[in-house]
């Protein structure tokens, strides 16, 4: 069956697999090829050794070839991923991009071809998706996490537990730095604010808990907004959509 098929060998320069899971947890691994792993229900974490992302429906993550990954989702989701040939992957970034209707049909229409495709029809069909591929937006950097260093043990304080409400000065206390120490540290390692990077934490909580089904009132207050209209404005600038029309989930 497809499923056992090892994406890496294949011989063709593309190869997708479209799979359902109740849920899972993969370790960190590499692949030879590019991954264009992409979720059209539920939601999917995906984290590098740098980065971390949360997919829902309509996007998908780009991986680098060689790159190490783990994968994990606590709820259902449908993945489907696209494996592209180290040079079709050319100069491409990793992260996350929004993937277009032509494109998300494309792919598993490709996944039923296998992995030795020769007819004239499929080689047309993957020429479109190679096209396609090309056309997506340039990837958005995830959110950034780090495995060692006072900043790490910050970091993880919320990564464990979101919803927590402490200022930057009591959780800079609480790893051993002062709170302008660790807003530097965050600029200068992640690039971005405490604030932001807060923020963003938040949001892909939120996103896990709305592909399991939460209400949005209960994923905003389980990651620690204390309104519901701040985080659908916070969560409207950050995805371009409102959680209800992503998810045509429940208020």
């Amino acid at each position: 069956m497809t499923a056992r098929i090892d994406p890496d060998q294949t011989p063709m320069p593309i190869f997708v697999l479209k799979e359902r899971y109740a849920h899972i947890r993969v370790p960190f691994h590499a692949h030879r090829r590019a991954q264009l792993i992409h979720v059209s229900q539920g939601t999917l974490t995906v984290a590098t050794r740098h980065h971390q992302w949360t997919i829902p429906p309509q996007r998908g993550v780009w991986i680098a070839p060689g790159s190490a990954h783990r994968i994990a989702s606590a709820t259902p989701f449908t993945l489907t991923t696209c494996y592209v040939e180290p040079e079709r992957f050319g100069t491409q970034h990793q992260g996350i991009v929004a993937i277009d209707a032509l494109t998300q049909a494309l792919l598993p229409e490709i996944a039923d071809l296998g992995a030795d495709w020769k007819t004239p029809e499929a080689e047309r069909l993957v020429s479109v998706l190679f096209d396609r591929l090309k056309a997506l937006p340039d990837p958005r950097a995830g959110l950034p996490i780090a495995s060692e260093g006072p900043v790490a043990r910050l970091a993880k304080l919320l990564l464990n537990d979101p919803a927590l409400q402490d200022p930057l000065s009591a959780l800079a206390r609480r790893t051993g730095l002062s709170e302008r120490t660790a807003a530097r540290h965050f600029l200068s390692e992640y690039g971005m604010s405490f604030g932001a990077w807060r923020r963003q934490l938040r949001l892909q909580t939120a996103l896990a808990r709305l592909g399991a089904g939460v209400s949005v009132t209960a994923a905003a207050f389980d990651v620690g907004y204390k309104d519901v209209s701040s985080f659908i404005t916070a969560f409207r600038a950050e995805y371009g959509t409102s959680p209800g029309q992503m998810f045509r989930a429940k208020t």
